[in-house]
């Protein structure tokens, strides 16, 4: 089956399903694993090249309605006679697991996904009763873009990441996946731990200036005690299995006594 992905995460649900020498073609986004280098790089993940994508003749593309405005490259496909399928859109954890078992039925992975999603599971579970262990949870900000200010809410796994972890998020009181605030907002709420995850942006290209030139940051619990995190976007902010990877480094970043520094087994499973 020739396959086209046409964006980060998709890219890496098929290689943990082991298609990765099934691509044909990628986004200009998608960047793990490093296999994927040497393929066609189709645009960027709003604006894909579609003449190409015909002239490729994937037996699939792989979308998802994850990225917003990716709905004009499936209007565009669908006109074209295109095949294509729509990987579900997820907000929890247990979603973004589930979305193995799905591209694993349409590309006759299916066996492979099953395995798969057992053992995400398992370890996701072991985090929660490593949370048990932890007697004062910590509260976090999570940043993933800077002007505006956004942030996630209670309905993003990062919530649920930041509990496994051993934390809080500070805006889970809000419903919202995403949550457009402002400095003052942030500030009063004083978290422990800053995280930096800007979404589309590779972790060297943070600038944290950015963050401690806003007025009064010095003072916050976080900046004072070097709690301030610039963290690798693509462990937190995509729909993929590597959110496990992400959760591992939080987790030992907040309680390095009670979550492990390297898990070896869960290491070379998401690394491939």
């Amino acid at each position: 089956m020739k396959l086209i992905s046409i964006c980060p995460s998709n890219t890496e649900l098929a290689a943990y399903l082991g298609l990765t020498t099934s691509l044909i073609g990628v986004d200009d986004f998608s960047d793990w694993p490093e296999a994927i280098n040497r393929l066609p790089r189709l645009g960027p993940d709003l604006n894909i090249n579609m003449d190409q994508i015909e002239k490729l003749q994937p037996d699939l593309v792989l979308a998802s309605l994850s990225v917003p405005g990716m709905e004009r490259n499936i209007s565009e496909m669908k006109k074209r006679q295109i095949p294509y399928v729509i990987v579900p859109n997820p907000q929890t954890l247990k979603e973004v697991i589930d979305c193995l078992l799905f591209v694993g039925k349409v590309t006759n992975t299916h066996d492979k996904a099953i395995r798969l999603h057992e053992r995400f599971t398992q370890m996701i579970q072991t985090y929660d009763t490593l949370r048990e262990q932890v007697k004062t949870p910590k509260t976090l900000y999570w940043e993933w873009w800077a002007k505006p200010i956004f942030t996630p809410g209670a309905g993003n796994w990062l919530t649920e990441m930041s509990r496994l972890a051993g934390g809080q998020n500070i805006f889970d009181d809000r419903v919202e996946a995403s949550v457009q605030t402002d400095w003052e907002d942030v500030k009063c709420r004083n978290p422990d731990v800053i995280c930096v995850v800007w979404v589309g942006v590779q972790k060297e290209k943070v600038n944290p200036k950015v963050i401690l030139k806003r007025i009064g940051w010095e003072q916050m619990t976080a900046v004072k005690n070097n709690q301030l995190f610039i963290l690798e976007e693509s462990l937190f902010c995509r729909p993929s299995p590597r959110l496990l990877s992400g959760l591992a480094k939080i987790s030992h970043l907040l309680h390095p006594d009670i979550y492990p520094k390297e898990d070896e087994e869960l290491d070379l499973f998401l690394h491939l």
